[in-house]
């Protein structure tokens, strides 16, 4: 007689987040190059009629130039403060989506394993929010190391030597004001782009599996369905991310009663607005490619490695390894 399988249980809140992070470090050092040419790209001509003059021609080109000029350190700018942020970040987006999914099918009488759209886009949404509050401070320093260049420089430029330089710096001339800079705008990106991620890789997921075309446990499966997710983040998400980058790289002016805000933007809305005005609708995306570039890679590494990193945790965690 066969004896089924045990079910494997769930991972915990605690070990969902480990294995997230670990899958989003690994993606991080793919994509960064092309966080580095985005953030560049996004920045040339900031607020300038017709664009400006262009330092860069696109994407590739930022890549080389950055390689040619500044070497390995200019292309991976950025690279530690990326790590602290896929961290927090992505361990959140995927280590608290299943719980919150699972309790808000349970609040309204459904069964917690089920895929139901409202629910998924809603743990999307918010655990993407979580994670983008936790990290906003090494966003904050990413997107500024990578914008900078001592050689073309392009956008508000900050010089820090190390990510421990640029939290005392920001510490000491702005205090917490200043950490927190731009985490409405981090939270509106995060949140549109998480909306999707998760709910568009497991429906893929389950539509190959439960159609025959592909195992769950196939290499192809992950491939095909981290594709799909990747650029339906990216066309979520790019204006707002646009948006975050020019909010976190502006200069910030001191007001009469000492506090520091933005010289260019109030807010997210404010920012949509001026460079819609300054450049047109194709301002908000700038940097498409580039970004495109970054996410569709990253979400790749991301979410493959992280259902390899999971399967491989519960086999070594259920002894079957």
């Amino acid at each position: 007689m066969s004896i089924a399988a045990t079910p494997s249980r769930p991972l915990s809140t605690i070990e969902g987040f480990v294995c997230g992070g670990m899958a989003a470090c690994v993606a991080v050092t793919v994509s960064n190059p092309a966080e580095v040419a985005k953030t560049r790209m996004q920045l040339q001509g900031e607020l300038a009629k017709k664009g400006g003059e262009k330092v860069y021609k696109n994407a590739l080109d930022v890549i080389a130039k950055t390689w040619r000029n500044e070497g390995i350190r200019g292309v991976q700018r950025g690279l530690g403060p990326a790590y602290v942020y896929q961290i927090l970040m992505n361990g959140s987006r995927l280590g608290f989506y299943e719980p919150i999914r699972r309790q808000c099918n349970k609040l309204i009488g459904a069964d917690p394993t089920d895929q139901i759209p409202f629910t998924s886009v809603f743990s999307g949404a918010a655990s993407g929010i979580i994670g983008a509050s936790l990290g906003n401070p090494f966003f904050l320093i990413k997107a500024r190391m990578q914008a900078y260049s001592p050689v073309l420089p392009v956008g508000a430029q900050h010089y820090y030597k190390s990510s421990f330089d640029a939290l005392r710096s920001i510490w000491h001339a702005e205090k917490l004001r200043g950490l927190v800079r731009g985490i409405d705008a981090a939270a509106l990106r995060t949140a549109m782009g998480s909306s999707v991620q998760l709910p568009t890789y497991n429906w893929t997921k389950n539509q190959l599996v439960s159609r025959g075309i592909s195992r769950a446990d196939s290499i192809w499966t992950f491939l095909a369905s981290s594709s799909v997710s990747g650029l339906c983040v990216l066309t979520m998400m790019q204006p707002t991310d646009t948006v975050l980058t020019r909010m976190y790289n502006q200069p910030t002016i001191r007001t009469p009663d000492g506090r520091h805000v933005g010289a260019l933007y109030k807010n997210p809305i404010d920012c949509l607005w001026k460079t819609l005005k300054a450049e047109g609708p194709l301002g908000w995306y700038k940097g498409s490619t580039a970004h495109f570039l970054r996410i569709v890679p990253h979400t790749i590494v991301t979410l493959t490695a992280n259902d390899i990193i999971v399967g491989l945790y519960k086999r070594i965690r259920d002894g079957h390894l």
